[in-house]
């Protein structure tokens, strides 16, 4: 067989067969079988329990930690019981807020969904749908950002130091916040 630039031609014509007999499969495939086509069931699940999903990152990489993991942590911190009744609040009244904003965001996602699906989708009603479901999920996220604010005012800057450490985030920036002791 003869060859074309050091490679064999069926090895060429295999390559160039495969190149034109493919489909382009994306990212996507699979994902149209889904209820809810932009979730997956992860996600679904972790907006209806609450999960934080990375939406208090900024605040949790910073410094602030979230009552979640404080009150895991709690021994390690040496809280006090005041410390921990207050994380326990602002962990119940976040998991609360945001419990049932995800129950809402799900069901705007469903309709917006549903919207495409049936192909009843105009501009306007779309701009409007969108828009909600966008503040919905900031609500969300201003409710994890929140209790993690709440944390870091509530903790000493050695409680909090430990944290990071127990954690893992290695950071050389010091730990300056003012804090409320109580």
């Amino acid at each position: 067989m003869e060859k074309i630039c050091g490679i064999n031609l069926l090895v060429c014509l295999f390559f160039i067969s495969q190149l034109f007999g493919q489909t382009h499969h994306s990212g996507y495939s699979g994902q149209e079988k889904r209820e809810i086509k932009s979730l997956s069931q992860n996600q679904v699940a972790g907006y209806l329990n609450a999960k934080g999903m990375g939406l208090a990152k900024a605040a949790e990489l910073n410094h602030y930690p979230g009552p979640k993991h404080v009150l895991e942590l709690s021994a390690e911190l040496n809280l006090s019981n005041e410390q921990v009744q207050k994380t326990k609040g602002f962990y119940n009244e976040m998991h609360k807020a945001a419990s049932e904003l995800g129950k809402l965001y799900i069901q705007k996602e469903k309709e917006l969904d549903r919207w495409f699906e049936k192909e009843s989708v105009d501009e306007a009603g779309l701009n409007l749908l969108v828009l909600e479901i966008g503040k919905i999920k900031s609500k969300i996220r201003f409710a994890h950002l929140k209790a993690h604010l709440q944390m870091q005012g509530m903790l000493s800057p050695e409680q909090i130091s430990k944290y990071d450490t127990l954690r893992g985030y290695i950071n050389t920036n010091k730990i300056n916040h003012s804090h409320n002791n109580n």
